[in-house]
């Protein structure tokens, strides 16, 4: 009997433990975050950002130290691994939280609480992917890509991708900018087009506007008529938010004239309005 009440006892302890420390985790880890976003941004980082990130520049200035401030838990958090050979540098570091944390300028939505690393390749890399033809025939392709969102918690990217899209900050394309909208999309444990919103309201708007866009858009590449948003928009919902946050974000102006509803969804869930940028 004793044995057993021992056993019972260490038990309730135990149990008692698990109960304070997951009520304490999130005070925990919002003052490891303040105490991180208080730190020093190293001088050699604000350099990159100025050579590197052009996009940065266009940032006001209270901005440009929230997205410091952010990069700094970021890289805290996010481990960086190089495969193919790659040797993970302070550049690549440094480039890609600067993308990644700019989805978050206007809410910082817990920095992508289910991403667990980032891995980097030196270029393109090829996935395998399932795909059921129209006659229901299951086959593997390999596709070479130059970013991959997992749910599972990885991003992928091509670093000479990133490269490319942090060089021109207003051709509307950007990989990590694409990939991070994805884990956004993906934090709900799927991605369908619609990540987490406020209320069911807000969803009913934002399916109303996305849908209707997207429908739109595969009119026009019905009839051979180009635009603003690019062919790869139309392949699923997923991918048309994640195609419109790149153009959110680098070709504001554009979007706002040509789609302005669109644009004014992307800017209530994003919380923030690059048109006010310089």
């Amino acid at each position: 009997m004793q044995t057993s009440a021992m056993a019972f006892y260490a038990l309730v302890a135990c149990a008692v433990v698990a109960v304070v420390w997951l009520m304490t985790q999130p005070l925990w880890t919002r003052w490891r975050r303040s105490r991180l976003r208080a730190g020093v941004f190293p001088a050699a980082w604000r350099g990159i950002l100025r050579q590197r990130v052009p996009l940065y520049a266009c940032l006001p200035a209270d901005l440009q130290l929230r997205l410091r401030q952010d990069m700094l838990v970021f890289l805290a958090e996010k481990p960086f691994l190089g495969c193919a050979g790659l040797q993970i540098t302070d550049d690549m570091r440094v480039m890609v939280a600067a993308f990644a944390c700019m989805p978050l300028l206007g809410a910082r939505r817990d920095y992508y609480p289910e991403l667990q690393r980032i891995l980097l390749y030196p270029g393109a890399f090829v996935a395998r992917e399932h795909q059921v033809g129209v006659d229901g025939v299951h086959s593997e392709v390999a596709r070479g890509l130059a970013g991959q969102s997992w749910s599972q918690g990885q991003v992928l990217l091509s670093w000479s991708d990133v490269q490319q899209g942090a060089a021109n900050p207003a051709d509307g394309s950007n990989v990590v900018i694409h990939e991070f909208a994805h884990q956004l999309d993906q934090a709900k444990g799927y991605a369908n087009g619609a990540p987490l919103l406020k209320n069911r309201q807000a969803y009913r708007c934002w399916s109303a506007v996305m849908q209707a866009a997207f429908d739109a858009l595969r009119q026009r590449l019905e009839i051979g008529q180009e635009g603003l948003i690019g062919a790869y928009a139309a392949t699923d919902p997923a991918e048309f938010f994640a195609v419109c946050s790149e153009l959110f974000f680098e070709r504001a102006a554009e979007l706002a004239a040509l789609h302005p509803q669109l644009f004014s969804e992307l800017r209530t869930y994003y919380r923030i309005n690059p048109l006010s940028w310089s």
